[in-house]
């Protein structure tokens, strides 16, 4: 194995960056590049939550299509204004596991570090997209108090890297991060959860490649793809690379409305992540969201779509079904037998 010195780092050219520096972010000018009339579409041209869509995302749409399924999860419409009952601004009820700025603490064993605030994306879906990151920066002064939360707890044995996406880091930043979490002895695995890579595949870079293969943590790379048309050509060297640097590679989706709630659609994403080496891991019911309602299905609606894919996958290609309810300490299986949520111990 060779070590990939600083120096080194520093030539690999940052195309990511420039991805997003000319991302989308009108919703006229998203329009104006799929050939789309603004007129069929009810857009809300000044969202709150604001429209976000880098290039190589857009590239992946089909033109002149206001279905199209990548199109529907990062366009803002007039629709996300109207309340509806039962939908909140904080549904997995968050801020009562905000152990400190930057932490989320609610699993045994586990504990979620919240690097950065932003995203290369803006999902109209996410279940965060009110959260008080503000409050949750973690400046470079502050990491030691983060460190130390973790030193002072050996049953943590997962750091789990999220955001905002923790990929919006820099790769030197994020090496610097991973030395201070290899010198903690109690951690033996790092997740890192991002949707980066899917809207910007030149973010799999090898320098970071490298240095998380160099590392003493086990690491898993969590991606978010609900759609077999969100993966390219352009992710499949990456995701190769980082696989042969001994990364374990899973998906988790969520089961979006006009997205991708029939079995053909979620059956092909499963194909399509397995041929690029990515395993599915979970398949999220929606969490009820201000703003997103639109997003949702019916749990037997899930149900019925999970059995179809039973039925006509193998077992290691059928993601688990899921919901996250507030309060509780671990994800909760979806039961298709009996209707029924029963406790799963993951996150």
């Amino acid at each position: 194995m060779r070590i990939i010195t600083r120096t080194e780092a520093a030539v690999e050219p940052n195309h990511w960056q420039d991805e997003l520096a000319r991302a989308f972010r009108r919703s006229d000018e998203l329009l104006e590049f799929l050939r789309l009339d603004p007129q069929q579409l009810a857009c809300d041209h000044q969202p709150d939550f604001p429209m976000l869509v880098p290039r190589p995302y857009a590239e992946q749409m089909r033109k002149a299509d206001p279905n199209d399924p990548l199109l529907l999860q990062v366009l803002p419409l007039l629709q996300e204004r109207d309340p509806v009952e039962g939908y909140t601004l904080d549904p997995l009820d968050e801020t009562s596991s905000n152990a400190q700025p930057g932490i989320i603490h609610k699993y045994h064993g586990r504990v979620l570090l919240m690097l950065a605030s932003g995203c290369a994306v803006n999902c109209r879906y996410c279940f965060r997209r009110h959260f008080p990151y503000a409050d949750n920066r973690i400046a470079r002064r502050q990491w030691q108090q983060t460190l130390d939360y973790l030193r002072q707890r050996p049953i943590i044995s997962e750091a789990i890297l999220s955001g905002g996406d923790p990929l919006m880091l820099d790769d030197e930043h994020l090496s610097d991060i991973l030395d201070e979490l290899e010198g903690i002895a109690h951690l033996r695995r790092l997740r890192i959860h991002s949707r980066l890579p899917v809207v910007i595949p030149q973010r799999l870079t090898s320098t970071l490649a490298q240095r998380l293969e160099q590392s003493r943590l086990q690491t898993t790379l969590v991606l978010h793809i609900n759609h077999a048309n969100e993966l390219s050509e352009a992710h499949r060297s990456g995701l190769k690379q980082w696989r042969d640097a001994g990364m374990t590679l899973l998906n988790q989706s969520v089961l979006l409305k006009r997205v991708n709630d029939e079995p053909n659609t979620l059956i092909e994403l499963s194909e399509r992540l397995f041929e690029f080496g990515v395993l599915p891991y979970y398949l999220h019911a929606f969490d009820a969201v201000a703003g997103a309602a639109h997003f949702d299905t019916q749990e037997h609606l899930a149900q019925q779509l999970h059995q179809q894919m039973q039925q006509r996958l193998p077992g290691y290609l059928v993601p688990k079904l899921v919901r996250e309810i507030a309060g509780r300490k671990s994800k909760t299986l979806i039961n298709l037998d009996s209707g029924q949520s029963g406790n799963y111990n993951g996150m």
